[in-house]
């Protein structure tokens, strides 16, 4: 069964942007970029909100034609372009780029998409995030700390009553000095087996 996986850049004191939205202060190196290259080219798909895929698709459509653009750039562009995409929005008809416009977030549904054949579902943009989690649909957490303190900005994790508890099965350093810590929901496995021996 497919997993529903959450990965987000942080600072070290938990905003994944600035106070207006900053995320300038994300330390992208060619090492690091080519891990999440390689990550991501083994999903299923996006699940993502319509902010996050507007801006995506201010720029990811044409990255690789930039000469000048690193390897891993061009290469992310290819995946982005071609990658299924769900966008959830109340105000979108459609979305370009491989993309379906999703009106709200129906539990049932996600879990449908899980059994079906494929790569896992990456879930992107904190708010959508915090939907998901409020119906504990995340199964995997991969949260790339950067060594940078904001002191002012929006946190990943908001206040919630939706207790999970976590395992640590990888963390990784890499050369720009942002470390990954991969965690898996406790039970998570257990309770897939659960619904797929129940239908």
């Amino acid at each position: 069964m497919r997993k529903i996986v959450l990965s987000m850049s942080v600072s070290l004191d938990g905003f994944f942007e600035g106070p207006n939205r900053e995320i300038d202060w994300h330390l992208i190196s060619d090492e690091l970029h080519r891990h999440l290259n390689e990550r991501i080219g083994t999903l299923g798909g996006f699940l993502t909100g319509r902010v996050s895929h507007e801006l995506m698709a201010e720029y990811w459509p044409t990255a690789d034609q930039d000469p000048d653009a690193p390897e891993p750039v061009r290469a992310f562009a290819e995946i982005w372009r071609t990658m299924p995409k769900i966008v959830y929005s109340r105000t979108l008809d459609k979305a370009d780029w491989n993309a379906t416009v999703v009106r709200e977030v129906a539990p049932d549904v996600i879990r449908a998409l899980k059994e079906q054949p494929g790569g896992d579902l990456a879930v992107g943009g904190a708010e959508l995030a915090a939907e998901f989690r409020r119906h504990d649909l995340i199964d995997e957490y991969l949260i790339y700390v950067h060594p940078v303190l904001l002191g002012h900005g929006r946190p990943l994790f908001r206040d919630t009553d939706a207790l999970a508890h976590l395992r640590l099965v990888e963390s990784r350093s890499f050369d720009n000095g942002v470390v990954l810590l991969h965690y898996t929901r406790e039970g998570a496995e257990r309770a897939a087996r659960t619904r797929a021996e129940s239908v």
